[in-house]
């Protein structure tokens, strides 16, 4: 008895099997025309993709990368005019972003940003700046420190602090004294003395080597003795 239950559900069983398959075949009479139509369009998209990437974009990577040298030279140089804008024989990180975007790579927002904020051209090195999404911790701290001094040219003391404040989070290291002193003389510039101090002697207390930290008393016992 249980013998001929299983062999009734075993029937069972490869009665629906050759039903799914008669089904699919029947489908695929019915739709053959369609099913090939979709395989040859997903085949060209895929060509058409490899083309573009083999042909277009990794030549434009190489000859933005190239550029990038000259204009990586004198940024370092401290030709910031340059740097940016080139002079008709070679680009400038300005031209490059207009040519390339960021196939030279993310950074060219950072020079082009610090370029213009040491241009006094604060907006715009705000707004290249922002363009720029390095996970680098120090330059990426470094670049929203620079949007906090592109803020202050402005006197945007608020989004100044603001961007000092998240580059000190950024940073947690010895770069962070800078930022913090920053904040601190941002904070001296609204008249707000005792946030001030608060930056201060946040960098006596953790970065007492570095730069900052040598010359931090002298800004404590300026607010301390108009106490």
């Amino acid at each position: 008895m249980a013998k001929k239950v299983a062999e009734v559900k075993e029937q069972e069983r490869q009665d629906r099997v050759n039903e799914t398959v008669s089904k699919t075949d029947q489908f695929f009479r019915e739709n053959k025309k369609t099913i090939y139509s979709i395989l040859i369009a997903l085949l060209v998209i895929g060509l058409a993709v490899v083309a573009y990437y083999k042909f277009y974009y990794q030549p434009k990577t190489r000859e933005a990368v190239e550029q990038m040298y000259p204009a990586e030279a004198n940024f370092r140089s401290g030709e910031y005019e340059l740097a940016l804008n080139g002079d008709g024989n070679v680009l400038g990180f300005s031209q490059i972003i207009d040519d390339f975007g960021a196939k030279a790579g993310k950074d060219v927002y950072f020079y082009a940003g610090v370029c213009e904020l040491q241009l006094g051209n604060y907006q715009e090195a705000i707004d290249f700046l922002k363009k720029y999404n390095g996970k680098e911790t120090i330059l990426k701290a470094r670049a929203i420190a620079c949007m906090g001094d592109a803020y202050t040219g402005l006197e945007d003391y608020a989004k100044a602090l603001d961007c000092f404040d998240k580059a000190i989070a950024v940073a947690d290291n010895v770069f962070a004294a800078n930022y913090m002193l920053k904040a601190g003389v941002v904070c001296e510039q609204t008249g707000d003395k005792e946030k001030a101090l608060t930056y201060y002697k946040a960098i006596k207390e953790k970065y007492p080597q570095s730069v900052e930290g040598y010359d931090v008393d002298k800004y404590i016992s300026r607010i301390e003795s108009q106490k």
